[in-house]
């Protein structure tokens, strides 16, 4: 890369971050040192966003109309393009970036490249001047350094950093725009966006008021996706944005037992959930306010369950959320698509005597007839929604629990021990790599009539 002389001079990103934060005209010497825009090289892919004779915006990639059909996330990427996909999505970067850039190019696919910005509800005060400035420097250092790949798409900054009262907090948008002003000036040729959660509070009229170097306004939404363009103009959105992250109802807008464990839509109902995000939230708005989205997550992870937000399990095969998404990227449904789960319900009540003996019944079937298998597991529910997706992470199983099952009913035996569980039904065409999962949460207690506490974190 290019040696500037705000490479050798650290005092000069001050400069510059303050200079854009209060909107200063910077004296002629220190303009003098600002890094010069990148210079066109033949790996770069130029990607802009323009507007359209409509009034509304387009992304245009290497000259040519692109509409991002993406996912979060970056395992079995080679499934992708098959499904219809074009790109993926990070959240931030690292030794490792380098290679997943090489590989998505590889693959046909495009990069939006995340970067992390620390969140305040995280300790990170904004008001710090030698942390803000470094965290300014390890942009800095990142754009530098991948900025020329031709897989890449466009800038992320920042994912969700307003949360927890922090969407009016000047600090932290001025140090946004201070970024993506730096950004802009070290790469021209791909737009920059922050991403934020859901439309709500202050923070859509912050980006437009406070962030001219934001171009494009990412949109995690799950529960609201399907009103998320309407809500989005109310707030004051005129910028185009991206759906981020969509997928089912998360487990903070899902029902609860009376104890506090959410409850759990099946891969089935899941599948629905995405299809409408797709079709109102972006299909609906493309040429106007959306250039595209991102399905969450490719891949897999315990965020509440195993199972609540993967399009993907542990072995790879895939869910209906895949089959829902390659209809709406191609404009078909795969050829043999994965089983269903129509239901699975527990016999009785929810709440039930320690080393008692629950039933549990199953209704799942396989669009094209495909021979099925059933995996049944009992597990301890979770008390930490936020647990990461490493397998020495996950709750407890008890496998010694099962007395019987097959693909219409299980009996368990309970523990001995109270708590919360969870029973999971996993429904496999092995032919096919696919599957159906659904679970139902249950309370192990000494006196199942008595109102149970809330024994979960959420």
């Amino acid at each position: 890369m290019l040696n500037t002389e705000s490479d050798r001079h650290p005092a000069l990103v001050l400069v510059s971050i303050l200079s854009v934060c209060l909107g200063l005209q910077l004296p002629a010497s220190a303009e003098s040192h600002r890094e010069p825009s990148t210079p066109s090289r033949p790996s770069v892919i130029h990607t802009e966003v323009v507007s359209t004779a409509e009034g509304g915006f387009e992304l245009r990639r290497d000259g040519e109309p692109y509409v991002i059909r993406g996912v979060g996330g970056d395992m079995r990427m080679d499934r992708l393009p098959g499904a219809g996909a074009n790109s993926i999505r990070t959240w931030g970067v690292g030794e490792g970036t380098g290679r997943l850039l090489d590989r998505a190019h590889a693959m046909g696919l495009t990069v939006t490249l995340g970067i992390w910005l620390q969140h305040p509800r995280h300790e990170f005060n904004y008001n710090n001047l030698d942390a803000v400035a470094q965290q300014f420097e390890d942009v800095r250092k990142a754009v530098l350094k991948h900025r020329d790949h031709p897989a890449l798409l466009m800038w992320g900054l920042g994912n969700e950093v307003h949360l927890h009262g922090h969407d009016t907090d000047a600090a932290l948008w001025s140090h946004t725009e201070a970024v993506a002003a730096m950004v802009k000036r070290l790469d021209p040729h791909h737009p920059t966006m922050t991403v934020v959660a859901e439309v709500g509070g202050r923070q859509i009229e912050a980006i437009h008021r406070m962030c001219p170097s934001i171009d494009v306004v990412g949109i995690n939404t799950y529960g609201g996706a399907a009103t998320v363009a309407e809500r989005y103009r109310e707030a004051g959105g005129t910028k185009p944005y991206v759906i981020t992250e969509f997928g089912p109802n998360g487990r903070w807008e899902s029902p609860s037992t009376a104890w506090g464990a959410p409850i759990e839509p099946s891969s089935t109902a899941k599948a629905t959930s995405y299809r409408t995000a797709w079709t109102n939230s972006v299909e609906a708005e493309l040429g106007q306010l959306a250039l595209g989205g991102y399905a969450f997550l490719w891949g897999h992870k315990q965020e509440a369950t195993s199972t609540w937000f993967g399009m993907l399990l542990p072995n790879g095969y895939r869910t209906e959320a895949v089959d829902v998404m390659h209809e709406m990227w191609t404009g078909s449904p795969p050829t043999n698509r994965v089983p269903e789960i129509r239901s699975l319900a527990l016999e009785g009540f929810d709440r039930v005597l320690p080393g008692s003996e629950i039933v549990l019944r199953l209704d799942a079937t396989d669009p094209d007839g495909d021979a099925l298998r059933v995996y049944w597991a009992m597990v301890d529910e979770t008390t930490e929604f936020k647990i990461g997706g490493d397998e020495e992470d996950r709750p407890e199983k008890h496998a010694s629990t099962l007395m019987e099952g097959d693909l219409e009913h299980a009996r368990f035996r309970v523990p001995e021990w109270p708590g919360g569980y969870r029973v999971f039904a996993h429904v496999y065409d092995d032919a096919n790599e696919a599957a159906a999962v659904a679970n139902v949460p249950i309370l192990v207690t000494p006196d199942p009539e008595a109102e149970p506490e809330v024994i979960t974190n959420q």
